[in-house]
């Protein structure tokens, strides 16, 4: 191979990954069509829009994924150390009650969404309280900000499974890893690999455990995992799969 057609060939790969990141590629009738990958602000832009609007919509009772009990993400947490003076992480709160029972547990709170909306409505709600949660308007598929605190627990009900390619998936567990210490839980709650295919108007990716497992890589170790059936407000059963991690010391 000449030296002349090597740098065309190089030329050519580094071209062609340019385009990758910036464009989709669709095949059509007509051929491939480039079409152009919305940048990092226009999908924040994007996905505050679409929750913004759901939140402002519906009361909380009304929305798809409303608990009136948090009993079973507290059950779980049951195995773990107690709450009190622990870091927990929440991504994608909303205004779940959940934050209610934390901080009445005595745990210091990071409540993060990409919803402003939502986060102003569980600040309202919650009002002054000690210590002071972290509040944070982030798109957790992104990379967190600096200056955060480490946490000891990172619970995620329903929202890891709205995070669709697969840089967004491994962003979002890379997040998880640069922020939980040691020694700490994380419990993740979606949609079960039999579960409802979309929510909200968006499609979602379903987990089993084994999955979870193998993205959290070697250093977590399973300590307890289960089914269960969420009946949302509109009476339709959505099975979840709930599942408790230990990080390594």
């Amino acid at each position: 191979m000449t030296r002349r057609l090597c740098r065309a060939i190089t030329l050519a790969t580094l071209i062609a990954g340019s385009l990758a990141r910036r464009h989709a590629f669709h095949r059509g009738a007509g051929g491939v069509i480039l079409i152009p990958r919305p940048s990092v602000e226009q999908r924040m832009a994007d996905l505050v829009r679409h929750w913004n609007e759901i939140f402002a919509a519906k009361d909380d009772p009304q929305l798809g994924w409303y608990e009136a009990d948090v009993g079973q993400t507290l059950r779980l947490l049951d195995h773990v150390p107690p709450q009190a003076g622990a870091t927990i992480f929440l991504p994608g709160a909303g205004t779940s009650l959940l934050a209610d029972e934390l901080l009445g547990r005595g745990a210091r709170l990071v409540l993060n969404d990409v919803s402003d909306a939502a986060l102003q409505k569980l600040r309202r709600r919650i009002g002054a309280c000690t210590p002071e949660p972290v509040w944070l308007h982030h798109d957790i598929a992104q990379p967190l900000p600096p200056g955060l605190p480490v946490c000891d627990i990172w619970i995620d009900r329903a929202v890891l499974h709205f995070l669709l390619h697969e840089s967004a998936i491994e962003t979002y567990f890379r997040n998880l890893r640069s922020l939980l210490r040691p020694g700490g839980h994380v419990l993740l709650a979606e949609f079960a690999a039999h579960g409802a295919p979309r929510c909200a108007g968006l499609d979602v990716h379903r987990y089993t455990v084994e999955e979870m497992a193998q993205r959290l890589g070697p250093e977590f170790e399973l300590v307890l995992t289960e089914d269960y059936t969420f009946v949302n407000p509109a009476g339709d059963p959505r099975p979840y799969v709930y599942a408790l991690f230990r990080r390594a010391e």
